[in-house]
């Protein structure tokens, strides 16, 4: 059943017919199939579906319109995509130069554009919905033939994954441009980005993003349909514009279904169900006004039966509440930004417990794209670090790593993990697991994208790997993913707690509990933000210089064991990055690292991480800002950071 494209009256006309057709079919006991959307659309979920349509109006939506254009400088790729000022998004050509330059890149790498399916969605923040028709418009022009979009134009970037992987049996989408600036704040006076994702589920491979780069150095003009009418993304629905002999089919879906469908592989639902019907069990999860909340609603609310108060800022938001609200519009789920969670928690701006009563025994958050997590007990806050760490040394808990569901089913069996990695900043606690238990180990430069290889091994399947920058995540999709990892440690906590009669086992718990067995890796990291960048890489560079040729009364109370710019050898494929980061590994287990962040969108962010090492006999229970101070002081004084940036102290301190 398809049509010439023509007025927003045909169109709508053809899909409600489907609609009633479907209807009518069902009623006579027919196979109750929609047929514009396809063998995937059953009658008991188009039921509930409204017609979706497109808007425009009668001429060729095929047309390919040629616009003369120039190169914009600036248009690298960071770590986890192309990050500006919103304002800087909209001006003339901006976006649709640098989709036209991946496009070609596309192209040049034979990626199967044409005929293809592309994933086009975002985390809803300021010009989402405006750039998903703009790029709709040039996808269709280079020769897309089906589009998936998540519904008002939303898919968090697991999410986003999970589509790619598992829509329609998997692998039917050639990759997905993603609307995020992940953490950073959103609206028209803030932060916009955009990445690609290719078909395995995954962040572009360097090579890919580079070529991208290279491109929008040269591009001369932007090919679109610019008649090609644009999409209801508020309506799930499908709908295929026809015009000679070419067609496109546009599927706006539910932004939920994908992503919850692939968490239940991973968990079992039912036992964490348990754990939330006990009477002494309370959590608080808080979206930050990002695209989480429809997955917080269904998974907590729909499935495990929290009650909708457990739940804090659910409702998307293009600003992510704003400056106004408490986190100033900055949905990046840390204790400085997460304030109305933690203070409901208990926890202060440096980790330490509040000493407040009455507060849930766990609680969790997410940031604008919903790929990040933030862990807290009442009063107790988990560091990223540790809890990646923890929950590799309590993966036994977690049905995935049993061989009981999803991949671990085909690959994990009586072996369990068979692989870990983290970025090269993140603290070395996974080490001392992956030691201790005889699990494969590695260490990748900071971006997702580096796991992806060793998550595509089978050697290396089930998978776990995660960053110090509140990113945890499995090979269950190709992205970390905020959700997973609160669900694993909500199961990892109903498994402790089985027998109702016993006290309840906390998240403080587990993590003492952890320190015990393994010693506890102090930790802290310190930003500096928005540092002149050819300051930040004179400072890199110096100090790269300087590898093999520091004094040995340079660091005080520390023995230096290695000095060095970190680059890593990819152990799959042999691509070797190189500039990473600068590291000090001392004796003692203790280290400096410096690395210049690529996901701000104004200067540079320097990044300072300190981690001092305490063996399990030791002193436990110390703040780490405090146990990690000298280290601080040493750290700036080895860098000249003063000199270089003219910063006194850090903008932010984790």
């Amino acid at each position: 059943c398809t049509h010439r494209a023509g007025s927003n009256i045909e169109m709508r006309a053809v899909v409600l017919l489907a609609l009633a057709t479907a209807t009518a079919a069902a009623s006579v006991g027919g196979p109750a199939v929609l047929p514009l959307a396809g063998a995937r659309m059953s009658l008991s979920k188009a039921s509930s579906v409204r017609a979706m349509s497109l808007r425009g109006g009668s001429a060729d939506p095929f047309e390919v319109t040629k616009k003369p254009t120039a190169p914009i400088e600036g248009q690298a790729p960071g770590t986890s995509g192309l990050r500006k000022k919103t304002r800087t998004f909209m001006g003339e050509n901006y976006l649709a130069n640098f989709v036209q330059s991946a496009f070609d890149s596309l192209t040049e790498v034979k990626a199967p554009v044409k005929g293809g399916t592309l994933v086009v969605s975002g985390d809803g923040r300021f010009y989402n919905k405006e750039a998903i028709q703009i790029i709709a418009k040039i996808a269709v022009a280079e020769g897309v033939s089906r589009l998936w979009i998540g519904k008002d134009g939303l898919l968090s970037t697991p999410a986003a994954s999970a589509v790619i992987r598992s829509r329609e049996g998997g692998f039917k989408a050639f990759g997905a441009f993603i609307l995020s600036a992940s953490h950073n704040p959103g609206g028209i006076d803030e932060d916009f980005g955009i990445k690609y994702n290719c078909e395995n589920g995954g962040p572009a491979p360097e090579k890919v993003t580079e070529l991208m780069f290279e491109k929008t150095k040269t591009i001369s003009e932007i090919r679109s349909c610019d008649a090609f009418p644009d999409i209801d993304i508020s309506t799930i629905g499908s709908t295929k514009i026809t015009h000679g002999d070419k067609t496109v089919t546009v599927e706006v879906f539910d932004s939920t279904e994908d992503q919850v469908e692939v968490l239940k592989t991973c968990f079992d639902f039912d036992q964490i169900k348990k754990l939330f019907d006990r009477p002494d069990f309370s959590m608080c999860y808080d979206a930050m006004s990002g695209v989480q909340g429809p997955y917080a609603k269904k998974v907590f609310c729909e499935i495990l039966g929290a009650p909708e108060s457990s739940l804090m800022n659910c409702d998307p938001k293009e600003d992510f509440g704003g400056p106004e609200s408490p986190s100033h519009g900055h949905a990046d789920p840390n204790l400085a930004n997460a304030r109305e969670l933690c203070d409901r928690m208990g926890v202060a701006k440096d980790g330490a417990p509040m000493g407040l009563a009455d507060t849930p025994v766990f609680g969790a958050a997410a940031d604008g794209d919903a790929d990040r997590n933030m862990i807290l007990g009442s009063g107790f806050f988990v560091s990223p670090s540790d809890s990646l760490a923890v929950l590799v040394d309590n993966c036994d808990d977690i049905p995935y790593f049993q061989g009981k569901k999803g991949i671990g089913a085909i690959f994990g069996g009586k072996g369990g993990l068979k692989g870990c990695a983290r970025s090269m900043p993140t603290s070395m606690a996974l080490d001392r697991v992956c030691e201790a238990k005889k699990i494969p180990f590695f260490e990748t430069p900071t971006g997702w994208k580096f796991f992806g290889n060793l998550m595509d091994t089978p050697k290396y399947t089930p998978f776990i790997c995660g960053e110090e920058s509140f990113g945890t995540g499995s090979n269950h999709v190709r992205e970390k993913d905020g959700m997973w990892a609160v669900l694993a440690w909500l199961q990892i906590l109903a498994a402790k707690n089985t027998d109702a009669s016993k006290p309840l086992v906390t998240p403080g718990d587990v993590v003492k509990d952890f320190w015990k067995v393994y010693g506890r890796n102090y930790y802290a990291r310190y930003d500096y933000e928005g540092v002149d960048l050819d300051a930040a890489k004179k400072m890199m560079s110096r100090m790269a210089e300087m590898a093999g040729k520091w004094p040995e009364d340079s660091f005080g109370d520390y023995t230096l064991k290695l000095a060095d710019m970190f680059e890593y050898n990819d152990p799959i494929d042999g691509s070797v990055s190189k500039n990473q980061g600068i590291r000090f590994l001392f004796t003692d287990g203790s280290r400096i690292v410096f690395r210049v962040s690529g996901t701000g969108v104004v200067g540079a962010t320097i990044r300072l991480y300190l981690e001092k090492y305490e063996s399990k006999d030791g002193d436990l229970n110390q703040h780490p800002l405090e146990v990690v101070k000298k280290l601080g002081e040493l750290a700036v004084e080895l860098a000249n950071l003063k000199e270089f940036t003219g910063r006194d102290a850090p903008s932010l301190v984790t």
